[in-house]
């Protein structure tokens, strides 16, 4: 299982990079193997500003859909426009070619109460 102890995860297995003020955003590897193979990204909350933990988006797999859901607040200022084609990314490299989107933080504290690797990992059981 590949957790990258550079980044910050949440209990609803999307992942977190923050540089600055702008934070990236995808599921994590976790994810992307419970759900199977994924055939399509939705996200329909570029340029809008939410909370954290509102819904930004779905992702669809082959046999269900599920919610994406905001790891800090702020404004949803890119989407990862490759994954309308190829929404295999996903799968094939979560933490690289399959982030999802980029956020303009809102309030910069709410990284540090994001999980860390250890504590995803024990969240999951790996």
């Amino acid at each position: 299982m590949n957790i990258p102890s550079n980044l910050k995860y949440t209990k609803d297995h999307e992942w977190v990079s923050l540089e600055g003020e702008i934070a990236t955003v995808g599921i994590t590897d976790f994810a992307q193997k419970e759900l199977g193979d994924i055939v399509y990204v939705e996200v329909e909350t570029l340029d809008q500003t939410l909370e954290k933990d509102e819904v930004f988006g779905t992702v669809e797999a082959v046999k269900t859909v599920s919610d994406l859901f905001l790891p800090l607040a702020g404004e949803i200022i890119e989407f990862n426009d490759e994954l309308e084609s190829n929404p295999e990314n996903v799968n094939n490299d979560p933490y690289g070619k399959g982030w999802m989107v980029k956020v303009k933080v809102s309030d910069l504290s709410e990284f540090d109460s994001l999980l860390d690797s250890d504590a995803y990992r024990q969240l999951i059981g790996a």
